[in-house]
């Protein structure tokens, strides 16, 4: 909602340019949206999921805040200010959620490294020797 809100400011606004950016993130979020609640990420195993959404969260957390920086200072008009404040804030909400995502995608690489063979080997190999 907040990525569509700073789409609508900067399309109302003299930094127009900057409109591409938000619509993308806004579209992004869409489509990880409706796969994590159609549950894609179940049927499509081969896909990292968690490790598409930490990196959506940090490629827009530091855009906006480039962008939002860019808005505030070079242009004058209100929409570009509201489109900045707004990205500042997107910022923030980004850097929470990709603390957060951080935290799933750790928990996701160690279940994956657990399952693979190699792991299984090695636990393997570390309860054969503690039995010698």
């Amino acid at each position: 909602v907040l990525s569509f809100i700073i789409f609508i400011c900067y399309i109302a606004s003299l930094a127009a340019s900057f409109m591409m950016a938000p619509l993308l993130e806004f579209l992004l979020a869409l489509f990880l949206f409706f796969a994590y609640a159609s549950r894609l990420n179940e049927k499509f195993k081969g896909v990292y999921w968690p490790l598409s959404d930490f990196l959506r969260c940090v490629t827009a957390a530091v855009i906006y805040f480039a962008i939002s920086i860019a808005a505030v200072s070079k242009y004058n008009d209100g929409a570009s200010k509201a489109a900045g404040v707004f990205g500042f804030a997107a910022t923030i909400v980004f850097a929470i959620d990709f603390y957060i995502t951080f935290n799933d995608l750790v928990t996701f690489l160690k279940q994956g490294s657990s399952d693979s063979p190699e792991g299984r080997k090695t636990e393997d190999e570390h309860s054969d020797s503690d039995s010698d």
